[in-house]
């Protein structure tokens, strides 16, 4: 379940950063793939860091802590992955 959660927060993300960021903005569906794939590392990321706040949510609950801690990773990597795919097609681009 944290997995699908973190996907869906990257995947709003990834739209978030296009709309904030125009010139690295890549149309929905590719900020949408790029959010995914960046929601599911920034979620894993923070998993393994050990970020969950406390034991409960580190064997998997889904306690209030632990889907904040989840919405975030994935939104701030799906933000992330998304800048790094737009600077890298328009270094490509020139």
């Amino acid at each position: 379940m944290e997995l699908l959660i973190s996907l869906i927060a990257g995947a709003a993300g990834g739209n978030l950063a296009g709309g904030l960021l125009k010139n690295l903005n890549q149309g929905p569906l590719i900020n949408s793939i790029s959010g995914l794939v960046g929601g599911g590392l920034g979620g894993s990321i923070l998993g393994m860091l050990g970020a969950a706040p406390d034991a409960a949510a580190a064997a998997g609950g889904l306690d209030i802590g632990s889907i904040i801690g989840q919405v975030a990773g994935g939104g701030v990597g799906g933000g992330v992955v998304l800048a790094v795919v737009g600077m890298l097609k328009n270094m490509m681009g020139k």
